[in-house]
Formats: structure tokens, sequence, C-alpha cells
């Protein structure tokens, strides 16, 4: 599985190209490349408007006035929690979406670049920090390319996430494309699960599995969705799969009891 062995660091993908493997739950037999071209079009509309124009806060300030006004990218507070916005082709047709695939599109094009734009992941919302070493600022692509300095993010964490930064200074800590990725999955998931979209659910965690074999909680979710999906036999091999990874569970006893019944169901199958 491509994005697994991405994930996993057996192999290397650009953040774009990762993001949209990712889509293809929502959308099988998505056109990456196409989506690919349409970030390397924006680039060079971009690099054009940057011909002449040197020094950090120019760039920024270039930048946000393409993307955050000419391309009118901005978040969708109207319906947050639709799958399509955690889906970087719907986020680059639509040009609306969240925090972290917004990010993606600020990232990917800075990168073509060779702009110094940087991932920042916030709990509960996700920024940009350009710095060149002369000129550094906090960008906030939800909120149209909004300029933050540490003060801000600082409130903004707080009021957030309930964070304290001098408490938890990892909360402005820089993170990496294979970081942003998993968060991005782990958004889809919950949206997935609470729309109860078991089938696409499904996918991410066969995902999470593939990624990481060893991860109990994985198992379980996975059994759960098993049984929703009414595939019984595949629900009693992750529960059990489950238990053996974490024997001492608080949920032990819930689970040997739905085992139990499940073994009767699977025993009545055959």
């Amino acid at each position: 599985m491509e994005l697994a062995d991405f994930l996993t660091g057996r192999s290397d993908l650009d953040l774009d190209h990762a993001a949209l493997l990712l889509a293809t739950v929502e959308y099988p037999g998505l056109d990456i490349a196409w989506f690919l071209q349409l970030l390397d079009f924006h680039a060079a509309e971009l690099g054009g408007r940057l011909r002449g124009i040197g020094g950090g806060q120019a760039f920024v300030s270039v930048a946000n006035a393409y993307l955050f006004g000419e391309l009118e990218l901005h978040g969708n507070t109207d319906d947050y929690y639709n799958p399509s916005n955690s889906c970087l082709n719907d986020v680059l047709t639509a040009r609306h979406g969240i925090p972290i695939t917004l990010s993606v599109v600020y990232l990917e094009i800075a990168r073509r670049l060779g702009k110094p734009a940087f991932g920042i992941g916030m709990p509960g919302h996700f920024l940009i920090q350009y710095d060149d070493g002369s000129y550094s600022t906090y960008i906030d692509p939800f909120h149209q390319g909004r300029l933050l300095d540490v003060v801000d993010c600082v409130e903004m964490a707080r009021s957030i996430a309930g964070v304290e930064l001098a408490r938890d200074p990892s909360v402005l800590a820089r993170v990496g494309k294979r970081q942003i990725v998993a968060r991005m999955i782990n958004n889809l998931r919950g949206i997935y699960f609470s729309r109860r979209m078991h089938r696409k659910a499904l996918s991410i965690l066969d995902l999470l599995i593939a990624v990481d074999p060893g991860s109990a909680d994985e198992y379980k979710q996975r059994g759960i969705v098993y049984l929703q999906l009414e595939q019984l036999r595949k629900a009693k091999a992750d529960l059990e799969r489950y238990l053996t990874l974490s024997p001492t569970a608080q949920d032990r006893a819930e689970i040997e009891k739905q085992l139990t019944a499940l073994r009767r169901w699977v025993v009545g199958l055959n």
C-alpha cells in the first residue's frame, strides 16, 4: 500500500501526493496527476507575481493576495465536518476547507517556489510558519491568511484547546509531512465514525493497521466496524486480536461477552 509505505518511512512522497492518495478513500479513481498539475499551475502563477520582488515579508504579502484574494481560499465554516474538507482535490476545486488542508495547499505551493514554509500542528487548529531567518510570521489559512505573532498563537492555543504555551512549548513545534498526513487520517476517521460511514471508516482502519500492526485500539475499532457491516467472522478475528494485544484492557469483560455471542453466531453460519 503506497500510503502505508510512506507513513512508515519505507518510501517517500511529497506531501501533496500523499494527501491526494488519502483522498482516494473518498474518491476512488481520483486523477492525482491532474491535481498535482493544478498545484504546479498555481505555483507558476504566484511565481510570476513575485518577479522583481524580494524578501520574506513581500513573499507572504503577495502569496496571501494570490491565494486568499484572487483564489479566495477560505475556511468552510458552514460545513466544517464534511469529509470533502479533508480531501485536497476538493479543497483545490471548491477553494474552501479546514485549516490543515488549506495549509497543505500553501505549503506545497511554497515548496515549489523554494520558500521556507512549515506546518504548525497546534491542538485544534493548524497554522503555517514562514521563516527565512530574517523574517518570520505565522499564517492562519482558515481565516484568509491572517498573520499572527507568538502572542496571538498563545491566545489561540488557550482559547481553542485550553493549552498554555508556556507549559507546553511543543504547541508551536513544526511538524513534518508524515505527521501532517497522519493528522488528516485521524480527522477523516473521526468524521466517518460520527457519520456512520462504515465502509470508508474501514478503509482508514485498514491503512492504520497496515502502518502499525501492533495497535490494539485499531483492531477493536475495526472489529466494531465489521460488526456494523455484519461481517461476523472478521469482527470476531479483530476483537480476538485486540484482546491478544491488550490482555489487561479495561473493557475486556465487555469484549469477551461480545465474542461469546459472535462465536455462537459464527457457528450458526456454518
